[in-house]
C-alpha cells in the first residue's frame, strides 16, 4: 500500500481548497492506512478525527435492532468522513466502515474545528459538501426503494471503481450483501449474471470490471445524479 504525498493531495475535497487554506491544514494532516473492514466509528460515538480517503472507500451504514444493515452513503476520494465535526453535533447514528482499503489522511477534530472557525471559505466549502451528502443520502434511499439489486450492484461497482481509480478490487459477497441490504444469495445470482454477460470477473473475493460500458448500461440514473451534484456544489470532477 502506498500512502499519498501530502504535498499533492489525491483527495479531491482537499484538492479543491484554496492554496493558502490547504497549507494551513497540511501540517496537521496525518497520512494513514485505512484497512479493509476497519470500523472508523460506531453509531453514537464521538468523532475524534476527520478522515479524507485517497484510494479507499468508506461506507456509512445503518444497523437495525435485528442486526440487518444497509448502506446509506459512500465516501471516497471526493470527500470526508466526519460530518458531525463540521456540524458540531458530536456523533451520528450511522457506522463508518472501510470497504476498500488503502491510504488516506486524518486530522484531529479539534484542529479542524479551529480552522473552520478561522476560515469562512473553508466553512462554506464544507457546508457545500454537507449539502452534497444530504442529496446523496436521499438519492440512495430512493435507489434502495425503487431500483433492482442488479442496478444497485452496478451503481455500487462504478462508484467504487471511480473513487479508487482501479478496475479490480477485493470484496466478499457477504460484505456486498451487507452494504446493499440484500441476502448473500441475491448478490451471488447478480454477480453470476454479470459474469455471463462479460461485465465482470469475480473469483475468491476479487472483482474485476471487464466492460465498463456494459456495467453503465446495467445501472440506474442515481450514480450520475449524485456525481453531477458533487460537481455542481464542489466543482469536483
Amino acid at each position: 500500500m502506498s500512502l499519498p504525498n501530502i504535498n499533492r493531495p489525491v483527495n479531491r475535497l482537499l484538492a479543491a481548497l484554496p492554496e493558502h487554506i490547504y497549507q494551513n491544514l497540511a501540517p496537521h494532516l496525518q497520512p494513514i492506512e485505512l484497512k479493509q473492514h476497519t470500523v472508523l466509528y460506531h453509531a453514537g460515538e464521538n468523532y475524534d478525527y476527520a478522515y479524507f480517503p485517497s484510494h479507499s472507500i468508506v461506507s456509512t451504514v445503518a444497523i437495525m435492532e435485528n442486526g440487518s444493515t444497509t448502506e446509506i452513503g459512500v465516501i471516497g476520494n471526493e470527500g470526508m468522513v466526519g460530518l458531525p465535526i463540521v456540524l458540531n453535533t458530536g456523533y451520528t447514528n450511522s457506522t463508518a466502515i472501510v470497504q476498500v482499503g488503502n491510504g488516506g489522511y486524518r486530522i484531529a477534530a479539534s484542529r479542524l474545528k479551529e480552522e473552520l472557525n478561522r476560515s469562512e471559505v473553508l466553512k462554506h466549502l464544507m457546508m457545500c459538501y454537507v449539502q452534497a451528502r444530504i442529496i446523496e443520502l436521499g438519492q440512495i434511499a430512493a435507489c434502495n426503494r425503487y431500483h433492482s439489486v442488479e442496478q444497485r450492484f452496478a451503481r455500487w461497482l462504478i462508484t467504487v471503481s471511480e473513487n479508487i481509480q482501479r478496475d479490480e478490487f477485493q470484496l466478499t459477497q457477504e460484505f456486498i450483501s451487507q452494504m446493499l441490504g440484500v441476502r448473500r444469495s441475491g448478490v451471488s445470482q447478480v454477480a453470476g449474471r454479470f459474469q455471463k454477460k462479460g461485465i465482470i470477473k469475480y473469483s475468491r473475493g476479487f472483482i474485476r470490471i471487464v466492460s465498463l460500458e456494459k456495467l453503465k448500461a446495467s445501472t440506474c440514473e442515481c450514480h450520475d445524479l449524485i456525481k453531477q451534484e458533487f460537481s455542481r456544489l464542489l466543482r469536483v470532477e
